[in-house]
């Protein structure tokens, strides 16, 4: 099973109701959840884990995970709130606030994480859980407690304008990026961690940093994934974009789902994976992703889909 850590939260989104008023409508979201969800939805075996509230929210997000076929037995439930993000939209650009304090999700500490069954291979973090305190400290915590044995990925999926302290919030990354089996990082997330550079320049020397493979989307233009061997590349797959919420994160997915159907999901594979192997990882990945920009909101196909 994969086990998609991190953060769960509820996104506000404008809407009018037909009086014609202002509001707000619930939407399950979060980046790792979205991964979560992509995962379950492509037929890969899936779990969640993070701080789940048990007030109405939290019961939306546990029921959107159950209905794509993932698993949250293992999350920390808490009554504590659960996290919202309030969008706002001003010429189609999303501006955020966010009510984080005292969250299920924010809270999470290290006295909340469960013991792993064995049929968890793999780990993947990611997102916002990764910025703030305690959660991303638990977050990290889990991580280095389990590379030993088991597949990690990382997909940090950078928002500077979330980041209160940089110089914590790259030492954090760099530790975790050592930890790190795969490492995904968007074209702007590599050089916001590691400056100006050709691409496989940059992410060669993150290889040199720990991992066995890292990806790296490069927006319209597709995907790479780069081994200590080889550089493999993937054309995006041409649809009529809606927006692209979603879209690095059902990519992830499609990654890690192809890399499951091949058996590929262990330390000794990953060091040694083929070119047909990487092909494909890539392929499912951009084309999942295709679809989801393809519709509002993150909406991650399912395998009948594609």
């Amino acid at each position: 099973m994969i086990l998609c850590c991190g953060e769960a939260l509820i996104d506000m989104l404008p809407r009018e109701t037909i009086a014609g008023e202002a509001a707000f409508a619930p939407y399950a979201g979060g980046a790792v959840f979205n991964t979560a969800i992509a995962l379950g939805r492509l037929g890969a075996p899936v779990g969640f884990f993070s701080g789940l509230s048990t007030d109405l929210f939290g019961v939306q997000l546990a029921e959107t995970l159950a209905a794509s076929g993932v698993e949250t037995d293992l999350c920390a439930r808490s009554d504590r709130p659960t996290t919202l993000a309030f969008v706002r939209l001003t010429n189609g650009q999303a501006s955020y606030a966010f009510y984080d304090e005292n969250t299920a999700g924010r809270l999470l500490a290290t006295a909340d994480l469960p013991a792993l069954p064995d049929r968890v291979s793999t780990l993947f973090f990611g997102g916002i859980s990764l910025v703030n305190e305690p959660a991303a400290a638990t977050f990290e915590a889990l991580m280095a407690r389990e590379a030993a044995g088991r597949v990690t990925m990382l997909d940090p999926n950078i928002r500077p304008g979330f980041i209160a302290d940089a110089t914590v919030y790259r030492a954090r990354i760099g530790r975790m990026i050592a930890l790190a089996d795969i490492l995904k990082l968007s074209d702007e997330d590599l050089h916001w961690l590691e400056g100006p550079g050709e691409i496989p320049t940059l992410a060669r020397g993150l290889l040199a940093r720990g991992p066995k493979l890292v990806l790296v989307t490069e927006g319209a233009a597709g995907a790479r994934a780069i081994t200590a061997t080889q550089d493999r590349f993937c054309a995006a797959t041409p649809v009529q974009v809606a927006d692209t919420v979603g879209a690095g994160d059902t990519f992830n997915a499609g990654v890690l789902a192809a890399l499951h159907e091949a058996g590929a999901l262990s330390g000794s594979a990953l060091a040694s994976l083929s070119p047909e192997t990487l092909d494909a990882a890539l392929s499912l990945g951009t084309r999942a992703a295709a679809v989801t920009v393809s519709r509002p909101g993150a909406n991650p196909p399912w395998a009948d889909e594609l």
